[in-house]
């Protein structure tokens, strides 16, 4: 089934205002019995992406803060001693990653890379400038970043509009947008692994056949239930995922997508409810959950920020049901209350012990899930 809407048919609404934070005892949050959720750490100012050091550093990046945060737990009792800003001033640093004792920070026109931070956590480096010529619009600009299992060094480059022509287009004719790349920091090279992608914020590679999945925010104004944003699964590289003619790869855009078919694009493995905007997806890989939990992948709902009935705002699990559909459920749900905002979920990070951090930009605080029996 095809869904075509014509534009003067789409629903508009308006922005409800800004968001008031309300503190929320956590254990006003439901998760599966067995379960238990507890704050890692408060304090991390718009808490976004994570990244693990060697030592057992905490690194977090923010969007709106500018900041990027060290939060450190000393005595290993899995609360945070303290939380550094080891930077500032930076523009929405929201995506960052480690390796090899280097710590890496996508400030959207650049990605930077701090030396040997671990140990200079008091006096953090000068940034070295790796990847400098990415686009510099904030509009869908800020970025989650990894290293893949090829070692390459993984970009998302979001559209920097709502909906638009970015190939071609009026006003931005480049094909780095609505895409997801991969660079070789040793030799400087850049390949296409996704197109046709509006704006993923989070990814993870099948811990078992090492293909991507990415999360896909699904375009505005075309009404409360339309369209659905996405999960999608990268079996090669290069493909497209629809973006600007179809969304959610059923629902054909009014603008550009009226002579395109959606056989023509690869289909999402998950379809979500529209505009939950689907950030951090992560699969479990960690020993401390139940053996059921093992591949599982886990999916931060941010929240809707323009329906009159909020979506979203809770973490997700999907899981491979015998007929190779993806069963979708939730995990941790609480944080709306009616049309009350207490938290937002953004990104996942997986701790040695097996237990699982999530943080919430909206809180500005780290969540630590851990699993303590039946």
């Amino acid at each position: 089934m095809i869904i075509r809407y014509a534009l003067k048919g789409a629903m508009v609404l308006a922005c409800l205002g800004s968001f008031t934070v309300t503190a929320l005892p956590l254990d006003k949050l439901t998760l599966p019995e067995g379960f238990k959720i507890e704050l890692y750490a408060d304090g991390v100012k718009n808490a976004r992406q994570m990244a693990l050091g060697e030592k057992g550093t905490l690194f977090v990046g923010s969007r709106e803060a500018g900041l990027v945060h060290a939060v450190v737990d000393s005595d290993g009792d899995h609360k945070a001693d303290k939380v550094i800003e080891i930077a500032s001033g930076l523009t929405m640093p929201s995506g960052l990653a480690y390796r090899d004792g280097n710590l890496y920070v996508a400030a959207i026109s650049e990605v930077l890379m701090y030396e040997d931070i671990e140990n200079n956590l008091a006096n953090p480096p000068k940034a070295k400038v790796v990847i400098g010529d990415l686009p510099s619009e904030r509009h869908h600009g800020w970025k989650y970043i990894d290293f893949g299992p090829d070692g390459w060094l993984y970009v998302p480059v979001g559209v920097p509009c709502n909906i638009c022509q970015t190939l071609g287009g009026e006003k931005f004719d480049d094909p780095v947008y609505a895409s997801i790349l991969k660079y070789n920091l040793q030799t400087g090279e850049k390949r296409w692994v996704a197109k046709g992608v509006r704006n993923s914020v989070g990814f993870d590679w099948h811990p078992k056949t090492n293909e991507l999945w990415f999360s896909d925010n699904g375009r505005d104004w075309l009404g409360e239930e339309l369209p659905p944003c996405e999960i999608n699964r990268v079996t090669e590289e290069g493909q497209h995922f629809g973006f600007p003619y179809f969304h959610g790869g059923l629902v054909a855009d009014p603008e550009f997508g009226m002579d395109k078919q959606a056989k023509d694009y690869v289909q999402p493995e998950i379809r979500l409810r529209a505009h939950v905007a689907p950030l951090g997806i992560h699969f479990y890989t960690g020993s401390q959950f139940p053996g059921t939990y093992q591949n599982r992948l886990f999916v931060a709902e941010h929240g809707s920020w323009n329906r009159s009935d909020k979506s979203g705002y809770r973490v997700m699990m999907a899981t491979q049901n015998k007929e190779g559909k993806m069963d979708y459920e939730p995990f941790i749900t609480g944080w709306l209350d009616g049309d009350q905002v207490h938290g937002r979920p953004v990104a996942f990070l997986t701790l040695p012990d097996g237990s699982l951090l999530i943080s919430d930009d909206f809180a500005d605080a780290i969540y630590r899930v851990t699993f303590a029996g039946e």
